[in-house]
């Protein structure tokens, strides 16, 4: 299940002030025997603005004499479904946006080309570890990365300074400081829902835990390792400074709504969540600040999820080769800085992240995106989200349910889903 952080109004709103650097060429022009080559090329609906793939057709296709492209907008209602039956097959496209979480099930198949040979090539060294990891299944590199979105704090700068706070915390124990001091008088310290579980998995991964491991062909759900297990307790402590509701997410009721009324000092969220919160009250504009989550220690930011999309070469693209040329140029520098600088996306290579530095929810965004993880590997993930077995568990656990047992109890269920043969 891809996780869209930023609509495009979102996206647009964050894009300005971002400046770009310089490039260098980094494709090649087929062969003069290969003759006319027209390639198609998915891609998902709101990913970007016109003017981003109208400069990118342009320029490839001149570099690239002899080959045109076909660039269609898939739209995200049924698309794995059209992806699936696409690779199995003989008129495929070339080339596929699939969200990265997606990567595992669509390799499952057999129909995505095995790229392994491609990462050096690729720059692969630099890219972000939490939008690679997704695309590596079994030491193989299926998906390419091609652009992120994580979580950061955005908080109000009126409270901050009315409660005497200088400084975003960078540390966790710094945070619950900040936090406990930000909750008085009114005033929610933060609004963390109860069951907003990407959150508990970058304190998870803190821990040096996982939501699940992989143990030779099997699956083991991990909450219930005494990393997960300290994880949702820093979980617990800072959910306990606000007034979030345990038994919901951020979309009930939905968080901007909750934190545009003023009284809130802080939530967890995409840099675009800043563009909602200022549409349900627009007098916050220009009052709110952006960090990363803080980490255990001051020199590392705070785990997080990495969403965003991979790109995957059909076993039956009938240009593979072509294909690769496309891959090879949405992920290098060219594309991924124009990208960056249009859609304040996070783009996919550490070194990228300067590009960023002029907008301030982007450029925090990049930051933890140095430390961006990715769910389980398994094809099986999305029935796990699909059950909603961590939602569940963190209310358990915020409503009084022993830890340990509720922990125990929702590994059981991981694992029985990841190893449930299709």
């Amino acid at each position: 299940m891809r996780s869209r952080f930023l609509t495009a109004s979102a996206v647009l709103a964050l894009a300005a002030g971002l400046t770009a650097c310089g490039s260098t060429p980094e494709s090649t022009t087929p062969s003069a025997d290969a003759g006319p080559v027209k390639l198609t090329v998915w891609v998902m609906r709101d990913s970007f603005t016109d003017g981003v793939i109208s400069r990118f057709k342009s320029d490839f296709e001149a570099s690239h004499q002899g080959t045109t492209l076909d660039i269609q907008i898939q739209e995200w209602d049924g698309i794995g479904q059209k992806v699936t039956s696409a690779l199995a097959s003989n008129d495929a496209p070339d080339v596929i946006e699939v969200g990265n979480t997606q990567v595992a099930e669509y390799a499952a198949s057999g129909g995505v080309k095995d790229l392994t040979d491609k990462v050096a090539e690729l720059g692969g060294t630099d890219w972000i570890p939490g939008l690679a990891e997704p695309g590596k299944i079994d030491g193989r590199q299926f998906g390419i990365p091609w652009y992120a979105a994580n979580r950061v704090v955005i908080y109000n700068k009126n409270l901050f300074e009315k409660a005497g706070i200088t400084a975003a915390p960078k540390t966790r124990d710094e945070w619950i400081e900040v936090t406990t001091k930000l909750n008085k008088g009114g005033t929610q310290g933060i609004y963390l829902p109860g069951q907003n579980w990407y959150t508990l998995a970058g304190f998870i991964w803190d821990e040096g835990g996982d939501l699940a491991v992989r143990e030779g062909d099997q699956w083991k759900g991990a909450l219930d390792t005494p990393q997960a297990i300290a994880g949702i307790g820093f979980y617990q402590k800072l959910q306990a400074l606000g007034e979030g509701p345990r038994d919901s997410d951020e979309a009930k009721p939905p968080q901007a709504d909750v934190f545009a009324k003023g009284d809130v000092a802080q939530l967890i969220s995409s840099p675009g969540g800043a563009t909602a919160i200022e549409k349900a009250n627009p007098e916050l504009a220009g009052k709110l600040g952006f960090f990363p989550i803080p980490g255990k220690t001051a020199d590392k930011p705070g785990a997080v999820f990495t969403g965003g999309s991979d790109l995957i070469i059909p076993e039956a693209s009938k240009n593979p080769d072509a294909a690769y040329e496309v891959v090879k140029a949405l992920a290098g520098e060219k594309f991924q800085l124009d990208m960056a600088k249009e859609m304040s996306y996070v783009p996919n290579k550490a070194s990228f992240a300067g590009v960023l530095s002029g907008s301030e929810g982007a450029a925090a965004m990049a930051i933890g995106a140095t430390n961006g993880h990715a769910t389980p590997n398994s094809p099986n993930w999305a029935a796990v989200e699909a059950k909603n077995v961590i939602k569940e568990y963190l209310t358990k656990v915020l409503t009084g349910g022993d830890p340990a047992t509720e922990s125990a109890a929702a590994s059981q269920v991981i694992t029985d889903i990841l190893n449930t043969k299709s």
